[in-house]
């Protein structure tokens, strides 16, 4: 025990204080030093040395629950803002968003001016985005852009939750507001972004600073030469970047050069190969060359990575009615089907799958499980027999032949009927 603590347990409080504070110069930042502090300034009447020290703690860790406790006990009778503000902080901790956002009002009622609540106006705007409230806090943030008329966030935050709710041209009307009316030159190139994608490029062009978004400009207005001069004029510069890649597959695809796209995409692909982009890309080149099978996959693909399955599987079966012998894809559609709790309907693609590729153990297991499970003893051996010959070895096999034999040998009246007449009933 050093010092400190001796002098705690003696009840010298005040000794002990002064102890912790010399220990606290060297340890700035130790939650269980500042909590002693914090602990003894309120003993000895300090609160506002006990503000301090748990203020200090939530910096060091801002979910510390009992450091927000302790400054609600001080702060409920003394500072209602700063109560509310951080009564408001618990809640959203404790997930009750509810009760933050209404703690989150009080306080800029609260509030003595408009400057400090502040603060809080941010937390309340930023909750209610968080729950998909996006005009109340487009509300919010208009209130705080006549306040905090410095901080070009605002404006940015104001624009994604415009462009969510009225669409792009009001998202481009606030930006331009905070560039023409509060001066935030940096807007223009993120204005130009904007007004590329809301197909106005030569407006982008006016107010693009980088030579990528000046080559993409070019591109989408049909001036692909000019565009690919920049593109070559900064090729050392940003040839490990992958837009450089995508902007350089957009020009060939533009210019009908699809090989060259594709090495390209393949180039952005090394980069970045989550990028559901990727698969956007040769989607539409696969469109422009009429290959209907390998666009239908690319855009199944391409949902897959941005996590809308049921579309992807809409793709898939379309690609599949372009080839309905492709192993890869009848595997992943019957994993989709299966992952959405259809197993008799990914059991029909496994079956497919067993008859494109008869080896294929994935299938054969898949499809053994199945049969047992609808009590289809005689039907699971058959596959798990053709499983056996093929791999004796078999993980699946060796945990499960025993099972399934006897099974099928002492099993019920649909192995019987399946025994009887024969192999096709069921199927």
């Amino acid at each position: 025990m050093n010092l400190a603590e001796q002098l705690e347990q003696d009840e010298k409080y005040e000794e002990a204080y002064a102890e912790y504070k010399k220990q606290m110069a060297k340890k700035p930042s130790d939650i269980e030093l500042l909590t002693k502090l914090a602990h003894l300034a309120l003993i000895l009447e300090k609160k506002d040395d006990a503000q301090i020290y748990f203020g200090k703690i939530l910096e060091v860790d801002p979910a510390n629950i009992l450091a927000h406790e302790q400054l609600l006990d001080i702060f409920v009778h003394e500072d209602k803002f700063k109560y509310y503000l951080i009564r408001g902080n618990l809640h959203a901790l404790q997930q009750q968003m509810s009760h933050a956002r209404n703690d989150y009002k009080k306080a800029i009622d609260a509030a003595k001016d408009a400057q400090e609540a502040l603060p809080a106006r941010y937390l309340y705007a930023g909750l209610c985005e968080g729950q998909a409230k996006y005009t109340e806090a487009i509300d919010e943030y208009l209130k705080i852009s006549d306040y905090d008329e410095k901080n070009p966030i605002v404006f940015l935050k104001l624009a994604e939750l415009y462009e969510k709710t009225e669409g792009l041209i009001s998202a481009i009307q606030i930006l331009e507001r905070g560039r023409q009316d509060r001066g935030f030159e940096n807007f223009e190139e993120i204005l130009a972004g904007y007004y590329i994608r809301n197909s106005q490029p030569e407006k982008a062009y006016e107010l693009a600073q980088s030579e990528l978004t000046k080559a993409r400009a070019l591109f989408d207005m049909g001036k692909n030469d000019a565009g690919y001069e920049i593109l070559m004029s900064i090729k050392d510069k940003y040839s490990n970047e992958k837009i450089f890649h995508s902007l350089l597959a957009q020009y060939y695809f533009q210019k009908e050069m699809f090989d060259e796209a594709f090495k390209e995409i393949d180039e952005y692909a090394k980069l970045d190969p989550n990028s559901p982009l990727i698969y956007q890309m040769r989607a539409l080149i696969y469109e422009a060359k009429g290959d209907s099978f390998n666009e239908h996959l690319n855009w199944g693909s391409y949902n897959i990575v941005r996590g809308d399955r049921d579309v992807a599987l809409n793709e898939f079966m379309t690609a599949y009615r372009f080839n309905d012998s492709n192993v890869d894809l009848i595997e992943t559609i019957a994993a989709l089907l299966e992952a959405e709790g259809d197993k008799t309907k990914a059991c029909e693609f496994y079956e497919k799958l067993a008859d494109v590729d008869k080896d294929n153990k994935l299938a054969l297991e898949k499809l053994a499980e199945f049969r047992e499970s609808i009590g289809d003893n005689y039907g699971a051996l058959e596959y798990l027999e053709r499983l056996k010959s093929i791999d004796p070895r078999n993980q699946f096999v060796e945990a499960n032949y025993e099972k399934y034999k006897n099974q099928a040998e002492n099993g019920g009246f649909a192995s019987f009927l399946k025994r009887i007449f024969g192999s096709k009933m069921g199927a």
